[in-house]
């Protein structure tokens, strides 16, 4: 009688509208319950018998209800699942098939299927990629997933990689193409350059060796740099199946221990490298530097053959300049090219320091691995003057290519960095004024600006003002028409010196040598941008998830369980503090419990940076502090420390 009554469907529809809705991310704890958080500020309860409906990470639309005087969040529409492809590990139970989730708040089996010949593959433990294809918040009875492919035995040492690589989708070898299908394609003129006697400077375990240097001084004492760039496009003709394939991977993917290269191996790092005494096809940059370490206008680009007479390391040519240690130049033509690269450099250092940004020396760390990826130790890598001489003499090829593609063409692929916009420009100057450091927002959204203020506190030297002035730069991104470099300092910034390992710079050794050689430009589109930008963000996740997982294999060796270690804090959360181990460079989590034992006299401000206790600053991020390490979950690769009082 009420099936299909008017008035009852009326009625409900608008019982309906009246009951208030929220749209969030569901946020699980390790207790059962859990969160929509809808903003930063705002968040609902969702009591453990809601929580079985979906999962971590999962978008909904869920009612708001009263329950025993609290506000909570009953699930009601999923919007977009957090699992759709996944990896994770296989567990048999009573001869059926689970999947564990690789994601630290994922801990539920998850029933799965898969053909016969994977399921006979597989045994507990061992990792696996899937697609989810039932959700409860669907409809669905249960979770349910299907199986697509094996990617790793339980204990196979390549676990780390292999996993990350899958889990981002990312290529895990070189691409598969023939060595008869790349032959020299060019038939340009190019200049003859032998006999000179070029060098390069890289890690002495480098292979795609892509730069090599040349330098003289001329008459007037000015100094003559001749930048020779390996030319990959030389091979590789465009829209060519190669050179799809590169558009497609972007960079060569450079994880701890393990590189997948962008080109084939026997382009980047055989008959395209720069290896010494081999003939090589090269784009070139002769640009003059000089005597107050400006750039003259007068540059010139061309193509051209280098046979490289050396290659010399970072350590053994900065030991060399610095006076330490057993290495010498192999002949005085070679120690001639060092001594004036080193002039060049620092003359590049003092003019940047006045007129442009100039970096801070930076440390990093390199995994030292053994043949079957164990970690040995970790070794601490420091920006010498080696590393400074080529990238001064890269930033130098760099900056004159974007003036030249500007000039003539209008378009390239331009390196951006918008530094404040107008909103954030003001918080800085609010910031500012609490150091007695007096900029207007009008001036600091300019470029001449920003330097003076990036300027200012490189001469301060307080890493808490730095970092706190960082958070509210822009993040750098790329253009197809030209656009300044606030965070380098230049007007205008396109890299072209690394094209065996990055697309974008073949995308411009192309441009340019349209100019070289008069010949119409294809003019990029604006969706290019977006792929290197997403390419670029993949190849860094992954770059720091396989890092983390090393770094928990790494610290569970019982020698580094009741270490001290300095760490300095980089960043504040809403329930803890993360820190860097200056030692080694591994990333620790220190939750609030840790620092003090009344939650409510316990204050975290994201936004300063700071760890107030009873209202006084206790903590802030760039301070050094003791710690020891208090658990270690190869589960989730996190690192648990606290404070060493």
């Amino acid at each position: 009688m009420f099936q299909n009554n008017p008035l009852l469907a009326q009625l409900k529809k608008s019982l309906h509208a009246k009951t208030p809705r929220a749209e969030g991310i569901v946020k699980s704890t390790e207790r059962g319950f859990g969160f929509l958080e809808i903003d930063m500020q705002k968040s609902y309860f969702i009591p453990p018998k809601n929580m079985k409906k979906v999962m971590h990470g999962d978008r909904i639309i869920a009612k708001l209800k009263i329950e025993k005087d609290r506000e909570i969040a009953e699930p009601e529409k999923l919007i977009e699942p957090f699992l759709r492809r996944f990896v994770g590990k296989i567990e048999i139970k009573d001869n059926k098939c689970f999947i564990i989730p690789d994601y630290p708040f994922l801990k539920d089996l998850i029933i799965c299927n898969a053909n016969k010949i994977l399921l006979d593959n597989l045994r507990t433990g061992d990792w696996v990629e899937a697609q989810l294809i039932k959700h409860k918040l669907k409809g669905d009875q249960i979770f349910y997933a299907e199986l697509i492919k094996k990617i790793a035995k339980k204990n196979d040492s390549m676990v780390p990689w292999l996993v990350t690589l899958a889990r981002h989708n990312l290529d895990k070898k070189q691409p598969s193409v023939q060595k008869n299908d790349i032959s020299f394609q060019d038939t340009s003129n190019r200049k003859d350059l032998t006999h000179l006697d070029f060098i390069t400077i890289d890690n002495g375990h480098t292979k795609d060796i892509d730069d090599a240097l040349f330098i003289e001084e001329n008459s007037d004492g000015n100094l003559c740099l001749t930048v020779a760039i390996a030319d990959p496009t030389a091979y590789i003709e465009e829209d060519s199946r190669l050179d799809v394939i590169a558009s497609q991977r972007m960079f060569t993917n450079y994880l701890p221990g393990l590189n997948i290269p962008m080109l084939p191996r026997y382009l980047s790092e055989d008959i395209c490298s720069l290896n010494p005494y081999k003939n090589r096809p090269i784009l070139g940059c002769q640009t003059i530097i000089l005597k107050d370490g400006s750039i003259s206008k007068n540059t010139n680009f061309f193509l051209g053959w280098i046979k490289s007479k050396a290659k010399l390391s970072y350590d053994n040519v900065s030991d060399w300049i610095e006076k330490s240690g057993a290495w010498i130049p192999e002949n005085k033509s070679i120690a001639n090219q060092i001594v004036l690269l080193h002039r060049l450099c620092l003359l590049r250092i003092k003019w940047r320091r006045l007129h442009a940004i100039l970096f801070k020396d930076s440390i990093e760390y390199r995994f030292d691995l053994s043949e079957t990826g164990q970690v040995l130790n970790v070794l601490v890598e420091k920006r010498r003057i080696a590393h400074k001489i080529i990238e001064e003499s890269m930033i130098i090829a760099n900056v004159s290519a974007a003036e030249l593609l500007s000039k003539k063409l209008g378009f390239g692929i331009y390196n951006v960095h918008a530094g404040f916009d107008s909103i954030n420009a003001e918080h800085v100057v609010s910031f500012l004024k609490n150091y007695q450091l007096k900029f207007t927002s009008k001036e600091i959204t300019t470029l001449p600006g920003f330097c003076k203020l990036r300027q200012v506190l490189n001469i301060l030297s307080n890493t808490y003002i730095d970092s706190r002035i960082r958070r509210f730069q822009s993040f750098g991104d790329f253009s197809i028409v030209p656009a300044p470099h606030f965070a380098l300092g230049f007007p205008v910034y396109a890299t072209w010196t690394s094209p065996i390992r990055k697309y974008s710079d073949m995308i411009n050794h192309r441009l340019l040598k349209s100019i070289i050689q008069n010949k119409k430009a294809r003019q990029p589109n604006e969706e290019i941008k977006f792929k290197i930008n997403d390419q670029r963000r993949r190849n860094r996740i992954a770059e720091r998830e396989v890092s983390d997982w090393l770094y928990v294999l790494f610290l569970q060796q019982k020698e580094y369980r009741d270490n001290k270690f300095n760490a300095e804090i980089i960043d504040i959360t809403r329930s803890g503090m993360r820190a860097r181990l200056i030692e080694n460079g591994a990333n620790v989590f220190i939750p609030g419990t840790f620092l003090h034992s009344v939650r409510e006299e316990l204050h975290f401000n994201i936004e300063k940076g700071i760890v107030l206790i009873n209202g006084s600053v206790q903590y802030q991020v760039s301070d050094i502090i003791s710690v020891v390490l208090q658990d270690i979950r190869l589960e989730n690769r996190n690192i648990i420390a606290k404070p060493n009082f």
